[in-house]
């Protein structure tokens, strides 16, 4: 039944399947799941390392019975969405994208965040508005921010009235491949001075440099393709009828600024 709720049994198939080494999409497919739903429970409860089916499915009827309780309105996700866009698909594909951030290694409240500015169409919004938007304190937003601003990921600018607006830029993924590259040009440096340091010609060493000259290879390349894809991050979209704009990139926000 691929569009109901994981059950308890599923769970424990989930499990199984990862004991046995199996990626996310075979495990999905024995369950006839989307690839999606298996990757979002992993990592919504522990991911890869530390999933337990039991410990799971106890988190999971909290949060139901959670949503089940008496609330106010939620702020900005209330009102209908822009474009026609259905409400609880973006909701679950915003879930989606933050998963694939998380399996990436960045924290969970940062990958909220830059999910949120990402599939926003200005691609831009304020601490306040961020934590309406993901039901968070602003402390959990700031500090989210100074990682994100930290990588290059995202940008501060003000707004007419001097509020400070955090912008997931055209360059996003530009830069986050710029940050690596000089992440891994330090790591070749590093393991070209243990050559030096355990003896030129001795295993130890040998595999020093191996690791150097790998490293080395794939930065570069990647350096390369990033320059040559770079305008790829800049294409806007067409005029196009209104069916075809709601399916518009949110990767480019902000068509507005030069």
């Amino acid at each position: 039944m691929p569009g109901g709720r994981l059950t308890q049994q599923e769970r424990q198939q989930i499990a199984l399947g990862m004991a046995d080494g199996l990626a996310y999409a075979e495990i999905a497919r024995r369950l006839d799941r989307p690839t999606s739903t298996v990757t979002r429970e992993v990592m919504r409860n522990g991911g890869p390392t530390a999933y337990r089916a039991d410990l799971a499915h106890r988190a999971t009827e909290r949060r139901r019975a959670q949503r089940r309780r008496p609330a106010a309105p939620r702020g900005p996700e209330a009102p209908p969405q822009a474009h026609g866009r259905d409400a609880e698909a973006v909701r679950e594909y915003q879930e989606t994208y933050t998963t694939v951030l998380m399996a990436s290694g960045m924290p969970k409240m940062t990958a909220r965040v830059l999910a949120c500015l990402t599939l926003t169409d200005s691609g831009s919004l304020t601490a306040s508005e961020l934590a309406r938007h993901l039901q968070v304190s602003p402390p959990s937003i700031s500090k989210a921010i100074a990682f994100l601003d930290g990588q290059g990921l995202v940008r501060r600018e003000r707004d007419e009235r001097r509020r400070e607006r955090y912008v997931v830029d055209d360059d996003v993924w530009y830069q986050s491949m710029m940050a690596s590259a000089r992440a891994t040009a330090h790591l070749v440096e590093v393991a070209r001075q243990g050559v030096g340091v355990l003896g030129p010609q001795t295993p130890a060493a040998t595999r020093l440099e191996n690791i150097a000259r790998f490293v080395d290879f794939v930065s570069e390349s990647i350096v390369r393709a990033a320059e040559q894809a770079r305008e790829i991050l800049h294409t806007k979209p067409e005029a196009a009828p209104a069916d075809t704009a709601d399916t518009a990139d949110t990767a480019a926000p902000g068509s507005g600024r030069g």
